[in-house]
């Protein structure tokens, strides 16, 4: 029977392995090939070759599809000292994968030759067990995760779709979460808003969500605007350094101020909009698809678009669009997946049904087309109304 050092023999003699000059060259030349580190999480934490991902050789076979799904991609690997780097390079190419090299001598070997190294922030040890579900999702991982704990959402509303938004970001990690309502709870806002209860009635809404956020997740900071959202004062709610904003507004003026507002600001938007049993989400990303005047250039006279005060919601449906909202804020702020940009998503609760329309952005748009007119706020309330909208 083989030794391990005789088996480790065996395998260097099987794979590709370049020295550290080598590995340099490679890295340096177009085409670098992604770089993988196999070792453990607490020697990555030490330092790291600059643009690694870290895929623990325990976990590679099951992993590596997610960081590499063309087989023919070049990929170095390393570790320590070059020998899990090796068994895992003779792993991949068992599973097809055709330009895999290990660096010999590994991290060792380059950090001795004084090459450049990376310090990667880490979570601690109480983060890590708090977020543990997300640091098993190769898309997110520990980097995502400080991603998140970086990211900046703001909420338009703390009511219907606000609650569950707010209530799932929080849980997230994200790390600050802004808040804009000038409400008070209410006993009817119960039988939807998730984020408020009976013994905060007539607190404001802002301070209620705040404190549930809070106590739900201590690592996010909670800024509270106590003021409806106006012309006057958007400019310096969105000049404190927005991500993202989640649009949970029940009314016309707000939505497009919000969306004049956020192209010029070029802050993405998650809207979302609810009534009875119809619910519909899509991403007003400024300069990448359509904003929210390309999809309705007028709003709807008065008597057409009811509020859900006059016309009623089924107290889950707001559940299942905020829900989608703090999805579609994630995949923006961790930058993975396909956002909504483009596509308005419909949701029947009634039916159980999901359809999806193809949105397109308009050249003649009078604020994110190719001419705008409209480069200042606007009367929203008279534009809403129908009648003439003065600057």
């Amino acid at each position: 029977m083989a030794s391990y050092r005789e088996l480790l023999q065996q395998v260097k003699e099987e794979i590709d392995e370049v020295d550290v000059p080598r590995a340099r060259e490679i890295l340096d030349a177009p085409g670098r090939p992604l770089v993988v580190d196999v070792r453990e999480l607490d020697e990555w934490s030490e330092g790291r070759i600059p643009g690694a991902v870290h895929i623990p050789r325990g976990f590679l076979e099951s992993r590596i599809e997610q960081a590499a799904p063309d087989r023919s991609q070049s990929i170095l690997l390393y570790c320590a000292g070059g020998a899990r780097s090796a068994f895992a390079a003779k792993s991949l190419g068992e599973l097809g994968y055709e330009n895999v090299t290990s660096l010999a001598g590994g991290y060792t070997d380059w950090k001795r030759s004084g090459l450049p190294t990376e310090l990667p922030r880490s979570l601690d040890a109480a983060k890590r067990r708090r977020y543990s579900r997300h640091l098993l999702i190769p898309e997110v991982g520990e980097e995502g995760q400080l991603k998140l704990l970086d990211a900046r959402v703001l909420l338009i509303g703390a009511g219907g779709l606000g609650s569950p938004a707010s209530l799932y970001l929080a849980a997230a990690g994200v790390g600050r979460l802004g808040i804009v309502d000038d409400d008070v709870v209410d006993e009817s806002n119960l039988q939807r808003q998730i984020a408020h209860s009976t013994e905060r009635l007539g607190e404001s809404k802002a301070e209620s969500a705040k404190r549930t956020l809070q106590a739900l997740n201590p690592d996010v900071d909670v800024v509270t605007y106590k003021e409806r959202l106006t012309s006057e004062n958007v400019d310096r709610i969105l000049a404190d350094g927005w991500d993202v904003i989640v649009d949970g507004a029940d009314n016309f003026p707000t939505r497009y101020l919000l969306n004049d507002a956020a192209v010029w600001h070029d802050i993405p938007i998650v809207h979302g909009s609810i009534y009875r049993f119809e619910g519909q989400v899509t991403v007003l990303k400024p300069h990448e698809g359509p904003c929210y005047r390309c999809l309705f250039p007028q709003p709807p006279p008065p008597e057409l678009a009811p509020s859900c005060a006059e016309g009623g919601v089924l107290g889950v449906l707001p559940g299942i669009v905020g829900s989608l909202q703090a999805s579609e804020a994630l995949k923006l702020a961790l930058g993975i997946g396909e956002p909504l940009v483009g596509r308005l998503l419909l949701f029947d609760a009634l039916s159980t049904e999901f359809n999806e329309v193809t949105l397109r952005r308009d050249p003649n748009c009078p604020v994110c087309g190719e001419h705008p007119t409209i480069t200042e706020y606007i009367d929203y309330v008279e534009f809403c109304s129908g009648r003439p909208a003065h600057a």
